[in-house]
């Protein structure tokens, strides 16, 4: 519930026309998929979190391209890079950084640690213990690390990707409330289709198409698409669906524990970047359907009532409900343009 990290970061001349955001989105969407192929909505979700400062948690069973979207995504893009691979045995400091003797100097330096880039893959994120997951909470709501009372700002833009198995398999921590609110979407791979897999036998028989990636995006051009992500319109109309689809879900019958702010507040600047990358610069109700069950499914606690003691995964039952309450919430009747 913070300000936009780079509000004051950004340089107005920096800040790219709509269409040019629109241009470059599809091109990376473009890149990615010689990778990923057949994952468009993902592929598209991860961008758009991206472009909205947020933090990406992919979320699916081992094997189907997790790490390979975060990966692709992340090459794609001009910003530096770094991969932390979460095991039980990982320290809070292994992410964040340790403060190391120097005997020459007499004094304490700081080492940073892989958590200082723009991008940071977190591979496998429920496998560290609640301890060193929550090393990552200052980070990504405050974009800083604070070591021996002094604090690290990190570089911006800072997004997080994190990916993670479903927590029903052998050696995982489920990932408390607290750390699923500070991100601001999460998406699932699924299976490919049969033509996809077995055109990923043939692609992928003796190299990776990752090796083949290029960057397609500056670091310069990634940072004018986030400004003009920033000045995109919201129209009061907008903004009071975003509360009300909010307000349902602290209501609804099925769930124990309903939508923060913080997940008001992150849906309507994640449907500012879809609606930049579809090159308007306002936003439609319809930008907030498209995000709804991304943005605030994964913080939803359904009752023990509503998921029964038979199935063990409620995650596409916590998407059927967004999805009613989306259904059933009244589209506002307004220009979503400025006046």
């Amino acid at each position: 519930m913070t300000a936009s990290p780079t509000a004051n970061a950004v340089d107005a001349a920096s800040v790219m026309l709509i269409d040019e955001v629109g241009a470059l989105a599809a091109r990376v969407v473009a890149n990615v998929e010689t990778v990923i192929a057949g994952k468009r909505e993902a592929i598209t979700a991860a961008l758009t979190v991206v472009l909205a400062e947020g933090h990406l948690l992919i979320e699916d069973v081992p094997g189907v391209g997790k790490t390979m979207l975060a990966k692709a995504l992340a090459r794609s893009l001009g910003s530096s890079i770094s991969r932390i691979q979460f095991t039980p045995d990982l320290l809070p400091s292994d992410v964040t950084g340790v403060s190391v003797f120097d005997q020459a100097d007499r004094r304490f330096e700081f080492k940073r640690g892989p958590v200082f880039a723009n991008l940071v893959i977190g591979d496998e994120i429920n496998r560290a213990s609640p301890k060193t997951q929550a090393a990552l909470l200052e980070c990504m709501e405050e974009r800083q690390v604070t070591a021996d009372g002094t604090t690290y700002h990190l570089d911006l833009p800072f997004t997080v990707i994190a990916t993670q198995n479903p927590v029903e398999m052998e050696g995982t921590y489920p990932l408390p409330e607290a750390q699923r609110d500070r991100f601001m979407a999460r998406v699932s791979m699924g299976y490919p289709s049969p033509a996809d897999e077995l055109a990923m036998l043939s692609t992928r028989e003796t190299s990776s198409p990752l090796d083949r990636l290029e960057q397609v995006v500056e670091v310069e051009e990634l940072r004018g698409m986030i400004g003009a992500v920033q000045h995109v319109f919201t129209s009061q109309p907008v903004k009071e669906y975003a509360v009300e689809l909010a307000r349902a879900t602290r209501e609804d019958r099925q769930l124990r524990l309903g939508a923060s702010p913080r997940a008001t507040l992150q849906l309507i600047r994640a449907a500012k970047a879809h609606a930049a990358m579809h090159g308007r610069d306002f936003v439609l109700p319809d930008d907030v359907d498209a995000l709804a069950v991304p943005v605030l499914a994964h913080r939803l606690v359904p009752t023990s009532r509503a998921v029964g003691s038979h199935d063990r995964d409620s995650g596409p039952l916590i998407d059927a409900i967004v999805r009613r309450i989306v259904a059933e919430t009244p589209v506002p009747v307004g220009s979503a343009r400025r006046n």
